[in-house]
């Protein structure tokens, strides 16, 4: 056996990029599946816009092709100050911004930055990758299991109790992966707690930190409203490090443009871990993004072309799973509020398929979904909740309207065998 590290050995590798890949395995080899698993977009149906296009190949042909400032182009970060000021309410001047190669940087360095070895790290489950970072800085984690009352968000009273010695709570909203957000009042709650909690340490001890990860926070559906907590309470300002970027609201997934924002302390820190790292955004579509952003008319309009689009699809799934649950059947699903996910449930264990096989496990379950109804979700246990959770994540980046009817019939045809 070859000798690496201990953090090499023990890290699991991103269950849900296994899952897809298997799936796709399967799709290139000839099977037809509904792949709802990667949260990513068919360019074919959620193209980038087209001004961020014609804005990306000018700045290529334009030869901007050289390393990049560590922490961005002023350009853009003015871009950001702006426009975030603007449709947002959050004021913050250029320099508070760090930009990177997507979220996903940025949310290691934020760990890097303000957690050390054994410290703990307060996340809710399900929730994206907090599990694999806080391995990352072989944190102490503090999991909190959510439920379905709470639509999978954390509740101050949950938290609370976890406070005492924690450095960071990593928060999302909405929320990946079960498109959910926070009410006012659930993160109103959390926000006075973490203010207490920081009064109680004083000046002289490290506070408690927020992670927002805001990513689908221009994605909102309906009566949802996305808050954040310095809007709430503009005392977290120096407390509070906010991930955001293009690759959902603008389906640029593949584009890399990504940036944090918060107190300077902490992002003059994270810059200078990510200029180790060299995980910069490439400086093309830094100034395409700029210049995209400074064209806020086009923008709103390209975003309610995109929220339209994908809640048509998340509102068809959330119709079709309450039919089937109406006729008796054991799922169920919650009303689409943002992002590009629906949190679905299939309520299948200890049934029985037409060949006898009884369905013991979430894994069971999922299997028989794949084999019977070319069904492939995610099950909220890749995203750190419980093992045997029955709910899973549903992302429509990739639905065409027109295979949803025949998902369905698939489905119920699938469900309808189990005894």
């Amino acid at each position: 056996m070859a000798h690496v590290s201990n953090l090499a050995n023990t890290l699991i590798p991103s269950e849900i990029i296994k899952l897809g890949n298997e799936i796709n395995d399967r799709i290139r080899q000839g099977a037809t599946i509904y792949n709802f698993t990667i949260g990513d977009f068919d360019p074919s149906i959620f193209p980038i816009p087209q001004l961020l296009e014609d804005e990306i190949v000018n700045a290529y042909r334009n030869k901007k092709t050289n390393y990049p400032p560590a922490n961005g182009i002023l350009e853009l970060r003015q871009a950001l100050s702006t426009w975030l000021k603007n449709k947002a309410g959050l004021d913050y001047d250029a320099n508070s911004f760090l930009i990177s190669g997507g979220g996903r940087p940025l949310i290691y360095a934020v760990y890097r930055t303000i957690c050390d070895k054994g410290e703990k790290v307060i996340y809710p489950v399900p929730s994206w990758n907090n599990n694999h970072y806080t391995h990352f800085v072989e944190g102490e984690h503090i999991c909190i299991e959510t439920t379905e009352a709470s639509n999978f968000l954390p509740t101050a009273e949950t938290l609370i109790p976890h406070f005492e010695e924690a450095t960071l709570l990593a928060l999302c909203s909405p929320l990946n992966p079960t498109g959910t957000v926070f009410s006012k009042e659930q993160l109103s709650k959390i926000c006075e707690a973490v203010l207490a909690e920081n009064k109680r340490r004083g000046p002289d001890k490290k506070p408690l930190y927020i992670l927002y990860d805001q990513i689908y926070w221009t994605l909102t559906f309906g009566d949802s409203v996305h808050y954040d907590p310095v809007s709430l309470y503009p005392e977290l300002k120096e407390y509070t490090i906010y991930i955001d970027g293009i690759s959902k609201a603008f389906c640029a997934t593949g584009v890399r443009v990504g940036w944090a924002f918060g107190p300077s302390l902490i992002i003059d820190k994270m810059k200078g871990i990510l200029s180790h790292i060299g995980a910069w955004s490439p400086i093309a579509e830094q100034f395409a993004t700029a210049n995209y952003l400074n064209k806020p008319a086009i923008v709103d309009a390209d975003l309610e072309k995109t929220k339209a689009a994908i809640y048509q699809r998340l509102q068809l799934m959330h119709e079709g799973f309450q039919s089937l649950k109406n006729e008796g059947f054991a799922v169920n699903s919650i009303e689409p509020m943002a992002a590009m996910y629906l949190t679905i449930q299939f309520d299948l264990k200890d049934k029985k398929t037409s060949e006898g096989n009884e369905l013991k496990t979430t894994q069971d379950m999922s299997d028989f979904l794949l084999q019977k109804a070319a069904l492939a979700v995610v099950p909220f246990a890749a995203f750190g909740a419980d093992r045997e959770s029955n709910w899973y994540r549903l992302s429509v980046g990739t639905c065409k309207l027109e295979t949803i009817p025949a998902m369905f019939n698939q489905l119920k045809n699938a469900l309808s065998e189990l005894k």
